[in-house]
């Protein structure tokens, strides 16, 4: 299984970037590989059923998940249903004394097929940096270019 855990200050409010991170089906608009996005269904004001399709060149892949908000703190994404054996992602959304959002984020996968999982091992930490980057681009298109530069721990 791949895993990735990071910390990271982005000048921006908590509840800014929960905001933007909940916005599953903006996705289409900003995230790398991502073709499609949209929320199906609703259970309640905290949990959401969404899917994903991801795409390149002439491949495409279709991934259902469950959304879980707690809201304005943290975001659970479990996986349901497409080409991998497991997918969890989490995130929490904390305030810093500076007012800027200090974010928890972690995801953990792994393909059904060991093949494509091979493939992923080589491009897992490039595919999570070009995703890293493409929320903290969204978040500046959206809220303003921040004042201060990002801080990874």
């Amino acid at each position: 299984m791949l895993s990735h855990v990071e910390q990271k200050i982005l000048p921006y409010t908590p509840d800014q970037m929960f905001d933007l991170v909940a916005g599953v089906d903006e996705y289409k608009k900003f995230a790398p590989w991502c073709v499609a996005s949209r929320i199906n269904k609703w259970e309640g004001d905290t949990v959401f059923y969404a899917d994903l399709i991801v795409g390149y060149k002439v491949f495409r892949e279709k991934f259902s998940s469950k959304v879980i908000l707690d809201p304005k703190k943290e975001i659970t994404i479990e996986y349901q249903d497409g080409p991998l054996q497991n997918l969890t992602n989490h995130w929490k959304f904390s305030e810093t004394t500076e007012g800027h959002c200090l974010i928890d984020f972690s995801v953990e996968f792994e393909f059904k097929n060991g093949a494509l999982q091979s493939l992923a091992t080589m491009f897992f930490n490039e595919v999570v940096k070009r995703m890293i980057a493409a929320f903290e681009k969204r978040a500046a298109e959206i809220y303003g270019e921040p004042k201060s530069a990002s801080t990874k721990f």
